[in-house]
């Protein structure tokens, strides 16, 4: 896919549209797009003394299905690895780990934030 194609454009959107809304809910963003020979993470911030690790989903029509319901386990075992990964390479320890969704619904919709939207494990 080019940085051209129109799906690219809409979910480079949403991912800035996702970051600026995390910074107002008091996030700090840490990384973006932390892309590893095990996967991409969307997102890396710290909320409060939390890190947490961010997956962006976007819809462009919100009658389709709600942009969360596409993390799967696969993708949420793809993030999961990839933070331990990052946190190894950090020398993260005694700090409390968050997996959160935030989805985009259409070009100037909605942004919904999940917190805890899965856990590591499961």
């Amino acid at each position: 896919m080019s940085d051209s194609d129109p799906r690219h454009l809409f979910g480079h959107e949403a991912e800035e549209r996702a970051a600026a809304f995390l910074t107002e809910q008091g996030y700090r963003i840490l990384e973006r797009n932390l892309r590893t020979r095990l996967g991409e993470v969307d997102i890396v911030a710290m909320d409060g003394d939390t890190l947490v690790f961010v997956e962006v989903r976007s819809r462009r029509d919100a009658s389709a299905v709600h942009p969360a319901a596409t993390v799967n386990r696969r993708k949420q075992r793809q993030v999961v690895r990839v933070a331990m990964l990052y946190c190894q390479k950090h020398t993260v320890r005694d700090t409390m780990i968050r997996f959160d969704v935030v989805a985009v619904l259409g070009e100037r919709g909605p942004i919904e934030l999940i917190r805890n939207a899965f856990e590591a494990g499961r």
